[in-house]
């Protein structure tokens, strides 16, 4: 059965020579992985930039195999390469692996693809958009910040160092509510970009 979902992506992995993982989350069916095949032919490989809304079309088998994909168009503008594009493209990689770390099974949730399509579509280069998201995606998993018990976690940092803190007491956070967290690689690289 082909049908088409939104979906964001999470990450591209490859699994052969001719074929790559496509894990998203989709509006339809919550975490999906796809099967995509002839990447670099007949798909262009930037549409799979972590943390970008594309409109997906797959072929859904029946049984157990994954779904393949057919054709995917971005609903949001790729970005150009600029220096605030690489902050946002910095930012997009460590949320979307906060994603692939947190949202792992295939059950659909509408306002939790409301909130992170909404994401997609306003992320900036501000040097507080993640520390934001990660209090927004918090409430949307059901564990949102006690302003009365934890205060510090909703202050918005003003420097670089306070940044650094407030990640680390963020992702310290989702440890104790997510089973077998990890601390996302790509918060080293976020932690040097952002001055």
């Amino acid at each position: 059965m082909v049908s088409t979902t939104e979906a964001i992506v999470l990450s591209l992995q490859p699994r052969s020579d001719k074929a790559h993982v496509l894990h998203a989350y989709t509006r339809a069916g919550g975490r999906v992985n796809y099967m995509v095949y002839g990447l670099g032919r007949k798909h262009a490989i930037g549409l799979y930039t972590p943390f970008t809304l594309l409109s997906i079309t797959a072929d859904y088998p029946v049984g157990s195999k994954p779904p393949t994909l057919k054709e995917a168009t971005p609903l949001v503008p790729v970005t150009t390469g600029s220096q605030s594009d690489y902050y946002r493209q910095a930012m997009a990689l460590f949320l979307s692996e906060v994603l692939y770390l947190t949202l792992r099974y295939p059950v659909p949730d509408e306002p939790m693809f409301a909130f992170l399509s909404q994401a997609v579509r306003t992320l900036d280069d501000s040097p507080n958009f993640h520390i934001h998201f990660l209090i927004g995606f918090a409430a949307q998993l059901g564990f949102a910040i006690d302003e009365t018990e934890q205060p510090q976690l909703l202050r918005l940092p003003q420097s670089r160092s306070e940044r650094q803190e407030q990640l680390r007491r963020l992702c310290a956070y989702f440890s104790e509510h997510i089973d077998d967290w990890t601390e996302p690689r790509s918060l080293a690289v976020l932690m040097e970009v952002f001055d």
